[in-house]
């Protein structure tokens, strides 16, 4: 099957949020939780090394949009049910449809950081990656000193396979970093 034919929801929800594919002219609302949230974003993320403008981060989630839509990744915006509040964003990508097998990455605005948000995001990605999407593999990559990133898949029940040393550049560029694969298999 072509994976363009393949019907893939575009809202999930859990308990507390509501995780949707982004749509035009959310560009504002995602960039004033990059501008609130730059120093924490910055050292780990290259999309935050410089502050973006409103239509830079407009033109990045209407091309988001397109590769969903495309099925090249699959970003989710990520809110807040009770308040329709942008709390953060995540997703997949590198995504293999032959075995099928994907990453997910995400980052949160820090203002809502410390409620549990993304791990509840990403529990719920999991849980629609293995049982609607069929993957066999799951991963999660991370900077080896991000521990606010390797928490999420410690959480829940993501095995650390290994640690690749000395397998990166820093955001900055300036040292050589290690980053941790932790992975769910099915």
């Amino acid at each position: 099957m072509n994976v363009l034919l393949k019907d893939i929801k575009t809202e999930l929800g859990s308990n507390r949020l509501i995780l949707r594919m982004p749509q035009p002219g959310d560009g504002k609302v995602v960039n004033h939780a990059i501008r609130s949230s730059i120093n924490e974003l910055k050292p780990w993320l290259g999309f935050a090394r410089e502050v973006p403008t409103v239509e830079e981060t407009e033109i990045n989630t209407r091309d988001a949009h397109i590769k969903f839509l495309k099925r090249e990744s699959l970003r989710f915006l990520i809110f807040l049910k009770e308040t329709n509040e942008f709390v953060g964003s995540t997703g997949f990508h590198n995504i293999d449809w032959e075995i099928p097998k994907l990453e997910i990455g995400y980052w949160i605005d820090t203002r809502f950081s410390g409620n549990g948000y993304m791990t509840e995001a990403v529990d719920v990605l999991t849980d629609f990656a293995k049982n609607e999407l069929g993957c066999r593999r799951i991963e999660i990559r991370c900077d080896r000193e991000n521990d606010k990133s390797r928490s999420v898949p410690e959480r829940i029940g993501y095995q650390l396979e290994g640690i690749l040393r000395n397998e990166d550049l820093s955001i900055d560029k300036l040292k050589v970093t290690d980053t941790c694969i932790y992975a769910r298999v099915y």
